[in-house]
């Protein structure tokens, strides 16, 4: 088969980058087959002001290839490549969700609408991603190929015994969906200690100190430091109040760790029969959970073997050959 050029577009990282996307698409390349070359464009500008973005799509414009992959965050940009040569993934679509209304117009047109009209293929992450792509962009549902990610082949089996006087709870995130305010009042009076990863807001630690936890605090943190927190914890709490995916979940499935999420969104598709979903907007539905997998031995086991047999959907190969489908069904309808 003759040789194709991909060319991967990603955002110009800022301070804090988006690392899934990134080793998503970079682990993609890396495992493509050999007839499938790939070209990495990182942007010069920062997705911020009318006039980045617009150096953004003429730069990209100028740097196409037999394929161009737009892989997430400037979805834009797909407004000024071939149409019939163009995958664009969307991730989620929590920027709809922005208190302006002005920018959620802005964002439903120029990071939805036209982006999917002018790409060939659209991927997402989930089902629930690909529900809110066509309620926004309302387009053919064939369209949009759902292509799950995948946990990082660092992730594996780590056994721990579990601590009944004072579980370590992990939580990762500290954004508004990340339901750090709620998790804080719901695990208040319980012995446990609360591992955040992801940078406080001064409101945040007002509320922890509020309400007497016991926690620590790590961000800017590297892939170790986080896969050595999923090790050191006794169980996951994940609740959020919305997730394109929601990695976090089969990473700590991996390690072996029960997992307390929530029962929307895309959360119940990635967990699978491996986590206890609770009500992410009520208190008392959070507390009740996680005294649950405390307290008791027998489901916190079946939890963790479920984990197991979860991840067994994501791994890394799967996810290599969809992304390959589509990109030889670009270049056979573009032969």
């Amino acid at each position: 088969m003759p040789l194709a050029r991909i060319t991967f577009f990603y955002s110009k990282p800022r301070a804090n980058p988006n690392y899934s996307i990134s080793t998503l698409f970079n682990t993609v390349q890396i495992h493509l087959p050999a007839f499938l070359q790939t070209e990495t464009v990182i942007v010069s500008h920062l997705s911020k002001g009318i006039f980045n973005r617009l150096r953004i799509m003429w730069e990209a414009r100028s740097k196409q290839g037999d394929i161009n992959h737009v892989t997430g965050d400037i979805h834009f940009i797909a407004c000024l490549l071939k149409r019939n040569r163009t995958v664009l993934t969307i991730h989620d679509c929590g920027f709809m969700n922005h208190s302006s209304l002005l920018l959620r117009f802005v964002f439903k047109w120029f990071w939805l609408i036209l982006p999917v009209w002018r790409s060939k293929v659209v991927t997402v992450v989930s089902d629930a991603t690909k529900k809110d792509v066509l309620k926004y962009a309302r387009c053919k549902p064939e369209k949009i190929k759902v292509i799950p990610n995948f946990v990082s082949n660092r992730f594996k089996p780590f056994p721990k015994a579990f601590d009944f006087n004072k579980p370590t709870i992990l939580h990762i995130g500290t954004a508004h969906n990340k339901n750090l305010d709620r998790l804080t009042e719901a695990i208040a009076g319980i012995s446990c200690q609360l591992n955040i990863i992801g940078k406080l807001s001064e409101s945040q630690i007002r509320l922890l100190k509020k309400y007497n936890i016991d926690y620590t605090n790590t961000y800017n943190t590297t892939d170790e430091m986080i896969l050595e927190s999923f090790r050191r914890c006794d169980l996951l709490c994940f609740v959020s109040t919305f997730e394109g995916f929601g990695i976090p979940i089969l990473e700590a499935q991996t390690i072996g760790r029960p997992v307390v999420t929530s029962n929307l969104s895309a959360m119940p598709q990635i967990a699978g029969d491996g986590a206890l979903f609770v009500n992410p907007f009520d208190v008392n539905s959070i507390r009740k959970g996680i005294i649950s997998i405390i307290s008791d031995a027998e489901s916190r086991n079946k939890l963790i073997n479920a984990g197991f047999e979860n991840v067994k959907r994501f791994s890394q190969a799967t996810t290599v050959n969809a992304y390959v489908e589509v990109y030889l069904k670009l270049l056979g309808s573009n032969a």
